[in-house]
């Protein structure tokens, strides 16, 4: 096989269900040499995971291998290559390539991981398949790889469950679960779409190390070209089944050729992108505002600029109860929000950034009323004077959440699957007593055409939908009651990079049209960057910079920010990830941080500004000229 791993000829899968026969995938060839990357790129429902799922013998069982070869050549011995597709998925041979010698990374690892067994079970139980080891030799097997991996203490961690770990751990046992046999060619599904970009990084890097240390070739599936441009060797680019194209790093990212290859660097958004330059989506949404949605622009332009909404020193701990029946219950405090007060105007998107854990979601809780702080006020424009907040009560309080909306993260599991589009839709003009029912329903129409989506869906159900038309649904929802404040919760990390592309545009556009403000959770720098007017960042539970979007991307201050930046992999191969500004994962420490930033029981920096509208946590007796320089 000339140097390949794995070859991969003319695979067709096809899935037989009772609507029909579905060519998922339709002759896709290519081939991993020996210790290479290569990564499959396309959108969702592109096929491919399918091509994984054929390549581990384990497709559903509605789909089948309709022709084609794959043919592994394992570099552990002498034989002839391996035909997989043509093995029963049963076998005994199918069984020694699974885990053994071929081994995949899920995207989702809390879904991957047994709740029930402790991570070191889990890893000697791949071994114990593959090996003949002792229990004993097993569980050094184990805690050598979960050294390999990066956990800091291996013994600990092999007594521990899935749930007791962060995310970025849970991938990494997950990866030590798929190497711990040594594997010849590692699929890796989406292994960072979950994660932060600090995590992501960490990650990527992990595998690119284990790789020179392992010798093995990897398979990288994804739709994200940054990674693609950090992670490659060779990309095949995959549209409905099929190859659009074909190539090295240089060959796709520097002289694309296929349209659709076109269409998707353009719909990636790049820290470069000049001033009211727009994301091209491969399908563009077409909206239009409806004569009932519409405001008086006079009395709105007006207002543009004013304070909305006033966070003053909001702080909120949690109290954690640990022990179980049989063992002495203790507790340990949480801070979630430390101090935190920034303003939104009228009219503007402050983007809040940060890792996982970090706070945002509770201080958009807290914002919405969801959560009572244990500290702070908050202060909000109701169209007549600034209101408190936290002191409203019964109609007060109602009147307020009406005009504060959110769209959440997911947008399978925030929409009601029992509910039609319509009911959907119009529930909260039902719930606040909005007109009569043929008014709601001339809304529900309005706001349809308004977020692109065809009117005669809306006796559908969620599940008949795309997650990018599911979270038009839940924009939809949102800007049922006409709110003046949005809290967009990561409301496009859970997209492919295409429908994230008409998802910010639509939000651009509708914020012009209906002259929306917006709080922006993400901790996606690129779509921050393309979507906020100012940039607030959060580690910790503590805002430590708060700037204009473009003052904080040309000068990033603190540590953390500049971290951040550093971990955003970009669709270029000249601009690889600088995982030196990582700190090995110490980045979002604030005791490591240097002065003037050390946040610690000896020091509590506040925010400075050391710029006009840019700010930053640091001693306040820092001197910063270099620094803004």
């Amino acid at each position: 096989m000339s140097g390949s791993v794995l070859d991969v000829r003319d695979l067709r899968v096809h899935f037989d269900l009772p609507e029909g026969l579905i060519k998922a995938v339709d002759g896709i060839s290519f081939n991993i040499p020996h210790g290479g990357t290569v990564a499959l790129v396309g959108e969702s429902g592109s096929g491919k995971s399918v091509v994984s799922q054929s390549i581990m013998g384990i497709l559903p069982k509605m789909a089948r291998i309709a022709s084609g070869q794959i043919l592994f050549d394992d570099p552990a011995t002498a034989d002839a290559p391996i035909d997989i597709a043509a093995l029963p998925p049963r076998s005994a041979e199918m069984r020694h390539l699974q885990g053994g010698r071929i081994s995949i990374i899920f995207q989702e690892p809390m879904t991957s991981l047994s709740p029930l067994h402790t991570i070191g079970d889990q890893i000697t139980e791949a071994l114990h398949l593959h090996r003949k080891v002792s229990a004993e030799q097993g569980r050094e097997l184990a805690k050598e790889m979960l050294r390999l991996v990066g956990f800091p203490d291996p013994q600990r961690a092999l007594r521990t469950y899935a749930f007791e770990l962060s995310g970025g751990l849970r991938q990494r046992a997950m990866i030590a679960m798929a190497l711990v046999c040594r594997p010849a060619l590692l699929i890796a599904d989406e292994p960072t779409t979950a994660l932060d970009v600090t995590i992501q990084a960490q990650i990527l890097k992990l595998i690119k190390d284990l790789q020179a240390e392992l010798g093995m070739a990897v398979l990288m599936i994804t739709h994200d070209l940054g990674v693609v441009a950090n992670m490659a060797d060779e990309i095949v680019v995959m549209y409905h089944g099929e190859v659009m194209e074909r190539g090295g790093l240089d060959d796709i990212f520097r002289a694309p050729r296929h349209p659709y290859l076109k269409a998707l660097l353009n719909a990636v958004p790049r820290f470069d992108m000049k001033p009211g330059e727009r994301l091209v989506p491969i399908r563009e949404i077409k909206s239009e505002v409806g004569r009932l949605l519409r405001r008086d622009s006079s009395s709105c332009e007006q207002e543009i600029g004013k304070p909305l909404l006033q966070v003053e020193h909001i702080s909120k701990s949690f109290r954690l109860r640990q022990g179980g029946l049989f063992s002495a219950r203790t507790s340990r405090e949480i801070l979630a929000v430390d101090d935190i007060s920034f303003t939104i105007h009228r009219g503007e998107c402050l983007g809040l950034v940060g890792e996982s854990g970090c706070g945002k979601t509770t201080a958009s809780k807290i914002i919405m009323r969801a959560i009572q702080p244990d500290s702070g006020s908050l202060q909000f424009d109701n169209g007549e004077r600034m209101v408190d907040v936290l002191s409203l009560q019964g109609d007060a309080l109602f009147a307020y959440r009406r005009k504060v909306q959110f769209i959440f993260q997911d947008p399978f599991s925030s929409l009601n699957p029992r509910m039609t589009v319509f009911d959907i839709i119009s529930e909260p003009l039902i719930i606040h007593g909005i007109g009569d029912e043929e008014e709601r329903f001339e809304r529900v129409r309005e706001l349809m055409t308004l977020v692109g989506l065809d009117i005669r869906f809306l006796r559908r159900y969620p599940h008949s939908f795309s997650g990018g038309q599911r979270q038009r649904i839940g924009i939809a929802r949102a800007l049922a009651l006409q709110p003046d404040l949005l809290i967009c919760d990561e409301p496009v990390s859970a997209l492919d990079v295409s429908i994230q592309a008409q998802v910010l545009n639509l939000l651009k556009d509708l914020q012009s049209e209906l002259n929306l403000t917006y709080l922006f959770i993400s901790h996606n720098l690129a779509v921050v960057d393309y979507i906020a007017d100012r940039i607030a960042v959060m580690c910790a539970g503590r805002l430590v910079e708060l700037a204009p979007r473009e003052m904080l991307f040309r000068n990033p201050v603190h540590p953390y920010t500049q971290a951040l930046l550093s971990a955003v992999p970009k669709p270029d191969p000249d601009s690889r990830l600088d995982l030196r500004l990582l700190m090995e994962g110490k980045a979002s420490v604030p005791a490591l941080w240097p002065a003037p930033f050390t946040i610690d029981g000896n020091t509590r920096p506040r925010m400075v500004e050391i710029a006009e509208g840019h700010f930053v946590r640091a001693a306040s007796d820092a001197d910063f000229r270099d620094l803004v320089a």
